[in-house]
């Protein structure tokens, strides 16, 4: 028997209905990812960036990718959801897991001394005694290393396969804080932990990871091999790496490569993620240790931890408190690549960005904020109510410098250029950089003060060392009296017209035919005109010959001797002449001003700068 009129009619219609429901459902995440897309091509075309790819991890959608752009601005290649990017540091998250798998089966411990795994390397830690340099400090960036030096980094001269220990030179690793008090955002621990790896497997740290933890992770097409775009072995799948105007630039080999040599894609860093999101097992099994996995996210026993800052960096991630939301990130920028991986663990939630383009002015925070509000992450409880005017806040106003140089041999410049004014209004703590923008911090208990538009305390005010210090738990300042600031700033300020002085009166002197080799400002002319040899030959080379003993470097270093070397000999040929200078006092007091600002660059380390080493 056939079924009713009606009840057939009705069938129809449900059957109907749910076929329509079911094609929107379908096509409405389509609709989604093509606005998406939209609004990724006009932020890359209105900040001058080629393309990008991206990954959005939900638990419903699982792991869903995309791409905007072009990969390469020489050819007008698009750049789709399946090509390969670097992404610079996000390698050291990824290279973290490989210690961690270490640190799991045994093979490693947390608190193992570098120095007893890598006996080649030599420590100058004053702290030696009670606070060596351990792995758990290599991975939390609080080791207390410099970041990296400029041959590190900036050179052609470093090959695929040069092993390891060459890019850490002849001299003792300096350790500038106490190991496990301060974060210090170091690439030479990443390069250690790559050493480390090598050391415990015998197998080259690029092989090992590959096989060991990015197969078992599913991560195929990823590698911590070199992978460039051109040459014999060309990966016709890497994006092109660009620079400002859209100049390509190919990846080269860099000697620290454990910290920023890495090959992927956005579905791969969608498995990651994932991964990092969850207990540690793959297929069932476990992978990492629970408590490892615990621990990837959030400063542990740091000074600015114990002062009641919490986030920081843990052992792979670093907490970020942006637009509202908080999750667990890490960003990258290597050549003509930036990337960013955040993680929001408690939904299950994540995304992966990677524009193949290092432009230095461009706004690649609104990539972020576009993922960010693709989620839809429920907004972060802010945490701690407002407070009163903190107990003795006047004693923590005035002048802050970096506590830590990310390039030691810039440690002058850092002090005098990036000092920090802290004053207390009676209701909030201002800050004033004299480079980068003000903020102004609320506070919110203790020594705690939250910046606005964060969910949790971003700052503290703490005492360490008997220096009173500001931290946001990856930068660190350190308060240092006016007088010493106003020291550096006359003694640069004084150098600086001194010199001037030479060359405007020199060659005053020397386009009229007064001036003699026998002249006082003779040599000292020479010494400051020798300064600006080396520019056109900087412009000439590439910029990743920075750190190579070149024409360019190798005069500026031979500059920085000759130019004090002069000087001096103009003041000893000053006294028995002084008679028949038309200006003596003048050439006296610029000589002496030169002199003072020499010495006190060379007691700095920056006269020579030895570029190369």
């Amino acid at each position: 028997m056939g079924l009713p009129r009606s009840l057939l009619i009705l069938f129809l219609s449900v059957s109907l209905l749910s076929v329509s429901t079911s094609a929107f459902a379908r096509s409405d995440p389509d609709k989604s990812a093509e606005i998406l897309r939209a609004q990724f091509t006009r932020h890359l075309q209105g900040a001058g960036l080629p393309g990008a790819v991206w990954t959005l991890v939900t638990p419903d959608a699982g792991i869903v990718t995309g791409a905007a752009g072009i990969s390469n601005a020489q050819t007008g290649e698009a750049m789709t959801p399946g090509a390969r990017v670097h992404v610079g540091s996000v390698a050291k998250t990824v290279l973290a897991m490989g210690v961690l798998r270490l640190v799991t089966t045994g093979q490693l411990s947390l608190d193992t001394e570098v120095a007893s795994l890598l006996p080649a390397v030599h420590f100058n830690n004053p702290w030696q005694s009670t606070d060596p340099v351990r792995i758990r400090h290599l991975l939390a960036h609080t080791a207390g290393l410099e970041n990296f030096r400029f041959y590190q980094v900036f050179s052609l001269r470093a090959q695929a396969d040069t092993p390891l220990d060459q890019a850490l030179g002849r001299d003792s690793l300096t350790v500038h804080t106490r190991p496990g008090a301060r974060y210090v955002y170091s690439s030479t621990g990443y390069h250690l932990l790559g050493m480390l790896i090598e050391a415990v497997t015998g197998r080259r740290y690029e092989a090992w990871l590959d096989a060991e933890l990015l197969r078992p992770l599913g991560m195929h097409d990823s590698s911590f091999a070199f992978t460039t775009q051109t040459g014999p072995h060309a990966d016709p799948r890497l994006a092109m790496g660009h620079f400002e105007n859209r100049v390509a630039y190919p990846a080269v080999p860099v000697y620290a490569r454990p910290a920023t040599q890495f090959v992927t894609t956005a579905a791969d860093m969608g498995r990651i993620a994932r991964f990092l999101m969850g207990d540690g097992t793959v297929a069932g099994r476990p992978f990492i240790a629970p408590h490892l996995m615990t621990a990837l996210s959030g400063a542990r026993d740091t000074d600015a931890e114990r002062a009641g800052l919490q986030g920081g960096h843990g052992l792979a991630l670093s907490v970020r408190d942006r637009h509202g939301v908080v999750g667990d990130c890490h960003p990258g920028t290597t050549i003509g690549f930036q990337a960013m991986l955040c993680l929001y663990p408690k939904e299950g939630k994540a995304f992966f960005v990677a524009a193949n383009a290092d432009v230095e002015n461009a706004d690649y925070e609104r990539l972020n904020t576009l993922l960010i509000e693709r989620l839809q992450l429920q907004p972060a409880a802010r945490q701690g109510s407002a407070s009163s005017s903190p107990a003795g806040i006047h004693a923590w106003e005035g002048l802050y410098v970096p506590a830590w140089h990310a390039v030691s041999s810039l440690a002058w410049i850092d002090t005098v250029f990036n000092v920090v004014d802290v004053s207390w209004d009676g209701k909030r703590l201002h800050l004033a950089p004299f480079q980068g923008k003000p903020a102004s911090l609320q506070p919110v208990g203790d020594m705690l003060f939250r910046a606005d538009g964060r969910a949790a305390p971003s700052h503290v005010l703490l005492r360490t060392g008997g220096e009173r210090m500001l931290s946001d738990g990856l930068r660190n300042y350190r308060q240092v009296p006016l007088t010493t600031l106003l020291w550096l700033w006359t003694s640069a300020a004084l150098g600086a017209a001194g010199l001037l002085y030479v060359l405007l009166r020199g060659g005053w002197l020397l386009i009229r035919g007064r001036l003699r080799s026998s002249s006082t400002l003779a040599l000292p002319l020479a010494g400051v005109l020798l300064l600006f040899a080396p520019l056109p030959f900087f412009f000439m080379q590439s910029f990743m010959r920075l750190g190579d003993f070149t024409v360019a470097s190798g005069l500026l270093a031979f500059a920085g001797i000759a130019l004090p070397c002069a000087i001096a000999y103009g003041l000893l040929r000053l006294p028995p002449r002084a008679r028949s200078l038309a200006h003596p006092a003048l050439d006296c007091a610029a000589l002496l001003a030169a002199a003072q600002w020499m010495i006190v660059l060379a007691a700095w380390g920056m006269l020579p700068f030895l570029m190369w080493r």
